[in-house]
C-alpha cells in the first residue's frame, strides 16, 4: 500500500525535515521520499489545510478491560480509541481479571493480534493480583515484553513493598509506575477536601493522601537508586516535591491527565457523576498550578488514564458511581483547547515518554518504517459521542468544544488515514 501526504509541517527535531513543510510518500510502512513536492500516484493522498505531521504518540496509562472486563472494553476497541486520538503506541494497565502478574498474560497482551496500527505495550503488575502483599514474576514478564511495572489504579501502600520492588527493576533498568494516594486516609472520600466538599456534603479526600505517598517513594528511589514515575499529579506541592527530587539528581519523573487540567472540584456543584474521577478533581488554583507545570516543562507526560465503564456505573447516585473516565480521543484537543503549544505537547505525547521507558524513536526520515501522527491542530470541533470509538462512553467531554484534531495515524503497514 502506498500513502501520499501532502504539504505537512512536519514536527519532529530528530529529523533533517523538522520545522518544513514538506510531502511525505510511504510504501509498505516505510518512508521511500520527503521532498517539497512528490508527483507519483498513491493508494491513499491526504492533502489538507495545515496538516501537520509528528513521530507516533504514546500514552502510558490505559485501562483496556481484556481479558475479564470485556463488556467495557476489549483490547481492539480501545487500540481504535488510542489511533483515533492519535496514538501509535499504547501501554495497558494490569488491571484486567485475571491480573497481568505473569508471563503468560504478558504474552496475551504482548502478541494480540489487532487490526489497529496501535502497539500494544503491557504492564506487568508490581505484585501478584495488585494486592501489594507479594512480588509478581516481574523478571520473567520483563522478558515477555512488559514495558514498565504497575499495580496501575491499586497504587502500593506499604514502604517495604515498594522498595523491594524499586531495587528488583534496577537491575534491568525498569521503571515503577505509580499513583499517589495513600488508602488509608479518609478511604471513602469521594471528592477533594475542602469548602465545597462541606458544602455538598461529600466526605472529602484530602491532599496530604497524595503528598504523602509522593514524599516517600522519591525518598525510596533516592536510597534503592532507582527509577520511578509518579503519575496522575494533580497538587503544587507533589509538583514542588518532584521537582527537588530531580535537582537532587534523582531519577523520578511525571505525567497529568487532560481532565485534571480542564476540570476543577467547582464543578461538582450539580452531582455530576460522570465527573467523578480518582484522584478526585482538586481545587481551581491547583488545576491553574498544574497546567502552569505543563506549560513550564515540569511535567513529563501526558497520561490519559483511559478508564471505560460501563453506563449502570455511572448513572447513578454521584456516591454509588464508580471513579473514572475515559480519555484516549480527547487528550490532544484538551490539551489545545487549554493553550498548550504543539511542540510542547508533542514532548509530553511521544519524544518524553519514549525518552522515559525505553521506546526507539520515531524519526520521520527517509528509510524509516513509518510511526507517525498526522493530525491538524488548528481545528476547532465539538466532541460527540458518536464519534466515540471506545466501548464505553463515559467522557466528561461530550459536548465541550475541543481544539487540535486527528487525521489519522501510521505505524508500520498499517494506517487509519
Amino acid at each position: 500500500m502506498t500513502i501520499l501526504i501532502q504539504k505537512a509541517h512536519i514536527s519532529d527535531p530528530l529529523s533533517p525535515h523538522h520545522d518544513k513543510i514538506m510531502d511525505i510518500f510511504i510504501r509498505d510502512g516505510v518512508i521511500e521520499q520527503i521532498d517539497p513536492q512528490i508527483d507519483l500516484s498513491s493508494d491513499k493522498t491526504i492533502a489538507l489545510e495545515g496538516l501537520h505531521v509528528s513521530p507516533g504518540w504514546v500514552d502510558i496509562f490505559a485501562d483496556a478491560g481484556d481479558p475479564g472486563f470485556e463488556h467495557r472494553e476489549t483490547l481492539e476497541t480501545a487500540s481504535m480509541a488510542a489511533a483515533a486520538g492519535g496514538y501509535t503506541h499504547l501501554f495497558v494497565l494490569p488491571n484486567t481479571k485475571p491480573v497481568v502478574h505473569d508471563k503468560s498474560l504478558v504474552e496475551y497482551v504482548h502478541d494480540k493480534k489487532i487490526s489497529s496500527p496501535v502497539t500494544l505495550h503491557p504492564i506487568g503488575a508490581v505484585t501478584r493480583h495488585t494486592e501489594g502483599k507479594e512480588l509478581a514474576e516481574i523478571y520473567d514478564m520483563r522478558h515477555s515484553g512488559a514495558v514498565a511495572f504497575s499495580d496501575g489504579i491499586h497504587p502500593i501502600q506499604q514502604a517495604g513493598m515498594m522498595i523491594k520492588a524499586l531495587q528488583y527493576v534496577k537491575a534491568f533498568d525498569g521503571v515503577i509506575i505509580q499513583v499517589p494516594d495513600d488508602r488509608s486516609i479518609a478511604p471513602h472520600g469521594l471528592m477533594h477536601e475542602g469548602i465545597l466538599s462541606t458544602r455538598l456534603g461529600l466526605q472529602g479526600r484530602p491532599a496530604l493522601a497524595e503528598e504523602l505517598i509522593i514524599a516517600r517513594d522519591i525518598k525510596l528511589t533516592r536510597y534503592a537508586a532507582s527509577r520511578l514515575h509518579i503519575t496522575g499529579v494533580t497538587l503544587p506541592k507533589s509538583m514542588e516535591y518532584i521537582r527537588r527530587a530531580k535537582q537532587g539528581g534523582i531519577d523520578v519523573t511525571c505525567s497529568v491527565t487532560p481532565h485534571h487540567l480542564y476540570f476543577c472540584d467547582e464543578d461538582l456543584m450539580d452531582y455530576d457523576s460522570i465527573l467523578k474521577v480518582d484522584p478526585p478533581f482538586r481545587t481551581r488554583t491547583d488545576m491553574e498550578s498544574m497546567l502552569q507545570a505543563v506549560l513550564d516543562g515540569s511535567v513529563d507526560v501526558i497520561a490519559s488514564h483511559h478508564l471505560p465503564l460501563h453506563q449502570d456505573r455511572k448513572t447513578c447516585e454521584f456516591e454509588y458511581a464508580s471513579p473514572g473516565t475515559i480519555g484516549l480521543e480527547t487528550t490532544f484537543g484538551v490539551l489545545g483547547i487549554l493553550g498548550v503549544p504543539v511542540d510542547a505537547f508533542l514532548k509530553l505525547a511521544s519524544s518524553n515518554p519514549r525518552r522515559i521507558f525505553g521506546l526507539p524513536p520515531a524519526t520521520i526520515q527517509v528509510g524509516n518504517m513509518a510511526d507517525m501522527t498526522v493530525f491538524q491542530p488548528e481545528i476547532t470541533y465539538v466532541f460527540e459521542a458518536k464519534n466515540i470509538r471506545s466501548r464505553s462512553k463515559n467522557s466528561p467531554f461530550i459536548g465541550k468544544t475541543l481544539k487540535g484534531k486527528v487525521i489519522g495515524v501510521v505505524n508500520g503497514n498499517k494506517s487509519t488515514i
